[in-house]
């Protein structure tokens, strides 16, 4: 894909999910021309407001309960 970019053969991508993530700070892929890296939105849709209250309310329910979060940040994981 790297190469069909730099090539020219194709006019872009966006790439959001990869085998390694991280991705490493030195991957070539965040200097590859026309390419959008995007941190896992590419789910993005009309009701991602909807969702993402829904997430918040859950959530709020459980720490209000002593109970573990959903979707939690991985610090050491980067994400």
């Amino acid at each position: 894909l790297r190469r069909a970019l730099e090539a020219g053969w194709i006019a872009g991508a966006v790439l959001d999910v990869f085998n390694e993530e991280p991705l490493p700070p030195d991957s070539p892929l965040y200097t590859t021309p026309n390419l959008i890296i995007t941190p896992h939105t590419s789910w993005s849709s009309d009701r991602v407001v909807d969702r993402s209250i829904d997430l918040f309310v859950e959530n709020l329910r459980r720490f209000a309960s002593g109970e573990e979060l959903d979707n939690v940040v991985d610090l050491e994981a980067g994400y």
